[in-house]
């Protein structure tokens, strides 16, 4: 008998599988609805049952409006070396009598102030005072009525990692508000510094230009610090010019603020702080040593200690090792300068030392901070902003280097001049120079006259300069 084979089962098999491939798909779609349907209803019930999120969206909008109204556009006109010019920043309401606090780069140069408030209120302000090396201005506005002074965590310390929020300007989007938290504290910032501000607080929270003198405060609305300088990918050092924020930014911090605006809105100056030591060059500022618990610290050792100076009289002793100001350790001496400068002659300092194994805790009544010293302190300041580098020959004080394009160099400075005094002063070194700039507000955007000589004929020449505005 042959015996035949069929295709049957096969085409059975092939079509079954047909079958499930049509209908499965469908099927298949519709249980992984179902599945992600039963999910989304799952998040929205404990969405519904636990209001976290609701009451957190509701305390950062009470922040918002906790601060908002004391926070102020600035914008500043004035008539510098490009004129005409015009710049913007933000700032707070310190008191009920009208004083505003900024950032003193926002207001450098400015002949013409307005700010503005929230509720479009535009009032013009004049300036009380601006203290370059820390960054701060006091202006008053001129109707200081219905003002909404913020409120200010005198007695609370800034933590690493607590929530922060600033707020200003940015791009001219006025009274923005960002969030982040408090990366860093005791930052030195290069370029940031070179004004002789230090110790700041570092940032995440999104800063960008305008943002200068705007408030940054804690999760109570409460101000922890003076929003001043970006870190940006040209520059990671941190610049107080202004860059695009990067997600480092810097503020200054209340305590430098609660010292130095009451000086400005009581006489237009600071009297700073000065202690009467003297410190090591270079690397071996910062040293370490063991105390008998096996704790390692690092500080900062005392080379010398002035006769009969606020340090002496206070019992601190040449190779004492400071390990704290203000109950802040100090392992930056940049952070210790900006601690003393930014206190006010007169106050009574906690400085925490090690000597001979052993701690020691001290108050130094803080005496006021010399003139030269203070012109010193900025000297690197004074001839990056100008763009010229001083020399000397024997006690002459010498134009060494002029830079192209900057201030120097567009009034008409060349290498060589002999500097013969400025404001009327006469000037016999190189530190008469600095303090010649330095007290004739230069940093401060104020015009300041100097009389040099020619190398080669002695014909003086009388030159104008500023920084640009």
């Amino acid at each position: 008998m042959r015996r035949f084979t069929t295709a049957l089962p096969a085409l059975l098999v092939l079509a079954t599988c047909v079958t499930v491939l049509l209908l499965g798909r469908p099927i298949m779609n519709r249980i992984a609805a179902s599945q992600t349907g039963a999910r989304i209803t799952l998040a929205r019930q404990v969405i519904a049952d636990d209001d976290i999120l609701e009451r957190i969206d509701r305390a950062k909008m009470a922040v918002a409006d906790t601060v908002r109204d004391s926070v102020v556009h600035i914008e500043v006109r004035g008539e510098g070396r490009r004129r005409f010019a015009r710049s913007n920043g933000s700032g707070w309401v310190f008191d009920e009598v009208g004083h505003v606090v900024t950032n003193a780069h926002v207001v450098r140069g400015g002949s013409r102030i307005q700010v503005e408030f929230a509720d479009g209120r535009v009032r013009s302000a004049q300036l009380v005072g601006a203290d370059p090396y820390t960054d701060i201005a006091v202006i008053l506005i001129e109707d200081g009525t219905g003002v909404f002074p913020i409120s200010r965590a005198i007695d609370e310390p800034v933590r690493q990692g607590q929530q922060a929020f600033a707020f200003g300007s940015p791009f001219g989007f006025k009274f923005s508000m960002t969030q982040g938290i408090v990366s860093g504290l005791g930052r030195v910032p290069g370029a940031a510094a070179s004004f002789g501000a230090s110790n700041f607080i570092q940032t995440d929270a999104a800063v960008n230009p305008g943002n200068s003198g705007g408030p940054l405060v804690n999760i109570r609305g409460e101000l922890i610090g003076m929003n001043v300088a970006i870190a940006n990918g040209r520059d990671t050092d941190g610049t107080s010019e202004e860059g695009d924020s990067a997600g480092i930014s810097f503020a200054i911090p209340l305590a430098t603020i609660e010292t130095v605006v009451p000086q400005l809105i009581r006489s237009g100056e600071v009297a700073r702080g000065y202690m009467g030591v003297s410190f090591p060059r270079g690397e071996e500022r910062a040293e370490a040593t063991v105390y008998e618990d096996g704790r390692i610290w690092t500080g900062i050792r005392v080379a010398n200690v002035e006769d009969d100076g606020p340090s002496a009289r206070a019992g601190l002793q040449a190779n004492d090792l400071i390990i704290k100001l203000r109950d802040q350790h100090v392992a930056d001496f940049g952070v210790l300068r900006s601690i003393v400068g930014g206190a006010a002659a007169g106050e009574n300092l906690p400085v925490t030392v090690i000597r001979d194994g052993e701690i020691f805790e001290l108050n130094v009544k803080l005496g006021q901070m010399p003139a030269a010293v203070l012109a010193s302190q900025a000297s690197d300041a004074i001839q990056l902003q100008l763009g010229m580098i001083f020399g000397r020959i024997g006690n002459e004080a010498r134009v060494a280097r002029v830079f192209t394009g900057f201030p120097a160099d567009e009034a008409g400075f060349e290498e060589g001049q002999r500097i013969v005094s400025i404001n009327g002063r006469a000037v016999n070194s190189i530190e008469d120079v600095l303090v010649g700039f330095n007290e004739g507000g230069l940093l401060a955007g104020d015009r300041v006259r100097v009389v040099v000589a020619d190398e080669e004929t002695g014909e003086r020449q009388t030159l104008d300069v500023e920084l640009s505005f």
